[in-house]
């Protein structure tokens, strides 16, 4: 089928089941926004989101677009209408097309028209609402080959509520039309309530899992403790495990099995693993001693090949006594559950850079030391002030950069270095991790803050770079602040450049210290963005252009992912995609923010090159690395004060 037989299908969706009389109900509904017809963008890679109902966690879903290549998006549900597509238009975006199919019968999963919707999604996502209607709808159908096919296919899937509870291989199926309170279950653990769904779907890492959704709000502990020891005794698999989402939550899981968690609340993930059947399944109360459970937050890791928690947030047992919890795992759940359903504070964080090289203790008197510690404070402030009044990265990001632009302490703006023949060139770059969109130029000679420049080129040219006269003529076109070159004169650089006429190699030594400035920033929308300005290196020629002004080198931002802005020697950074390769380190092997800095550092130092960057994550973990001996850096947060640092063995507090 062609995109234009595709897209007429779709159109046409609307109105299949409708008899001639027109009475007769549709099996099925469909809504659509966004370009259908459209290549999709990027790479699609596998994942899993399993979200507990609620509010969305809006990280969790910038991760999912990024691992659906930011393509087609395909909702599937059993209820309601086009609501769960309009909240992700308003919130989310960042795909090329968005579709929903409502299903209302059967006969929906064996349509064509709807079976080739699916096939051809990027990502697909269930919504919430009864989990029997899933079940009954779509067991044993096409669709149901489709899903597994989708996932086979690396492709990303995920579900809220009633979604999530049928991700794992087993699941609850609540085909009784009610809901199951744990004080039933854990009463009458072999009651006909208890209804358990088998060989439905069939995802990686979720071969031994039954998950459950709403975990603390509705207080779902002992209903999914019941389904573990249900299942470790019928299927005589002690592996069963368990797993819960609390609300306004999400547990993303990438192609390596790790787990990462989001939240809005102070939510968790629960981790419910026994290995072993429990002490007494009967018709009668339910008991079950030692039942280990394991919280995941933000910090944590899960690794799902062998459920083992890094940085978990607790463990603790619970016991199960006469069909009840005991009074210490009532008192314990308790605690917890008022923690899990408060609103988790508002996270913002900003880190900076102001150049990487030789910085010694003995270069610097405690003048100069306490000057540079001071201007990176001040710029820490600018941004600061944005973020914590609720601005975006973006703005945040912009304004940290002009103030370190006009400081001559720093390689970017008026402190910027010299051209072989007595010029300033300036280059900058930002980009704005929510829709991707970047803007960069370079060789620019009047514009007093080349960041803002850039930024007017991401978001009123059609191109992401400009570069020389063209820069300067968009410039002035945008009514940014001109000056005289002249400006941008300082005495100390113009030295560093008769320096360099005098010795080439020495000069080129002694200033690389002063480099390049950065900024990477994650405001309370869960945005990241990231920017970088210079002068380049003292001495270029030719037009020369470094790393700063090339997206996926010097900078880079992908919501969910991470920020990065670089420094160094920009060649090696152009070489080995530095800013874009710590984003795929995160996204595709799984790996922190530092270790995925530190190895794009090691790779960029195994070719013969230097410097170093900084990096943030799509939950606001910094990172910084190096293989020179200092670089200028600092950090500041919602939950801490600014920190700086100057010498490669400071400890940066964040």
């Amino acid at each position: 089928m062609s995109n234009f037989q595709r897209l007429v299908a779709c159109v046409a969706l609307a109105f299949v089941g409708f008899a001639a009389d027109g009475k007769s109900a549709p099996p099925y509904a469909y809504y659509h926004a966004g370009n259908l017809t459209a290549p999709t963008p990027g790479k699609t890679a596998p994942g899993m989101m399993l979200m507990g109902g609620g509010e969305w966690a809006a990280p969790a879903f910038h991760w999912f677009v990024e691992q659906a290549g930011h393509g087609h998006i395909v909702f599937l549900r059993a209820s309601y209408a086009d609501d769960l597509q309009n909240g992700f238009l308003a919130e989310i975006g960042g795909a090329t097309s968005v579709e929903t199919i409502v299903f209302s019968d059967r006969s929906a999963a064996s349509d064509p028209k709807v079976l080739d919707i699916v096939r051809h999604a990027d990502g697909i996502f269930l919504g919430g609402g009864d989990q029997s209607r899933y079940v009954r709808f779509w067991k044993g159908t096409p669709l149901n080959e489709l899903l597994d096919a989708h996932v086979r296919a690396g492709k990303p899937i995920g579900g809220t509520s009633a979604g999530l509870a049928i991700l794992g291989a087993y699941s609850y199926g609540a085909m009784d039309g009610g809901s199951l309170k744990s004080t039933v279950a854990l009463k009458h653990p072999l009651g006909s309530a208890v209804t358990l769904v088998r060989d439905f779907l069939h995802l990686p890492y979720l071969a031994n899992v039954i998950t459950d959704t709403h975990f603390a709000a509705r207080e779902r502990q002992g209903r999914l403790i019941v389904m573990i020891a249900r299942l470790a005794h019928e299927e005589k698999n002690p592996a069963i495990t368990g797993i819960g989402v609390d609300e306004s939550s999400a547990l993303c899981i990438d192609a390596s099995g790790i787990g990462r968690f989001y939240t809005r609340v102070n939510g968790y993930a629960w981790l419910i693993r026994p290995m072993r059947e429990p002490d007494g399944l009967t018709r009668g109360p339910f008991n079950f001693r030692d039942i280990p459970v394991t919280l995941i937050g933000p910090d944590s890791a899960l690794d799902l090949k062998t459920f083992e928690v890094s940085r978990p947030v607790s463990r603790f047992s619970l016991n199960v006594v006469d069909g009840r919890f005991d009074e210490a795992a009532l008192a314990t759940l308790a605690g917890v559950q008022n923690l899990a359903t408060q609103p988790a504070p508002k996270h913002w964080a900003l880190a900076i850079h102001g150049g990487a090289g030789v910085i010694e203790r003995s270069d610097l008197t405690p003048a100069q030391d306490a000057a540079y510690r001071a201007a990176l404070d001040a710029a820490l402030e600018a941004g600061a002030t944005i973020l914590r009044n609720g601005g975006s990265g973006l703005d945040a990001v912009e304004a940290t950069l002009r103030v370190l632009e006009d400081d001559p302490l720093f390689n970017a703006g008026k402190g910027a270095v010299f051209t072989a023949d007595g010029r300033i060139e300036l280059d900058a770059s930002i980009m704005d991790g929510s829709t991707r969109k970047a803007g960069a130029v370079s060789g620019v000679t009047r514009t007093k803050n080349p960041i803002s420049l850039a930024r007017a080129v991401m978001e009123h040219s059609p191109h992401v770079m400009l570069a020389g006269s063209g820069a300067d003529q968009f410039s002035r076109e945008q009514n940014l602040e001109q000056v005289d070159p002249s400006y941008f004169r300082t005495e100390r650089r113009w030295k560093e450049l008769e320096a360099w006429r005098k010795d080439q190699a020495a000069a080129i030594d002694k200033t690389h210290r002063y480099g390049t400035i950065g900024a990477v920033a994650l405001d309370e929308s869960g945005h990241l963005a990231a920017g970088t300005s210079t002068g380049g290196t003292t001495g270029k020629r030719w037009g020369r252009v470094g790393d700063s002004p090339i997206i996926g080198a010097g900078t880079y931002a992908a919501d969910g992912i991470c920020a990065v802005s670089a420094t160094g020697t920009g060649e090696y950074f152009i070489r080995m995609s530095a800013a874009r390769q710590v984003c795929d380190r995160i996204a595709w092997k799984g790996e922190s923010v530092q270790s995925a800095s530190d190895a794009t550092i090691a790779s960029i130092g195994g070719i013969g090159g230097d410097g170093g960057l900084i990096a943030m994550d799509g939950a606001g973990h910094i990172a910084y690395a190096m293989n020179t001996v200092g670089m200028y850096r600092g950090v500041v947060t919602s939950d801490a004060a600014a920190s700086t640092a100057i010498y490669v063995d400071e400890k940066i507090l964040h």
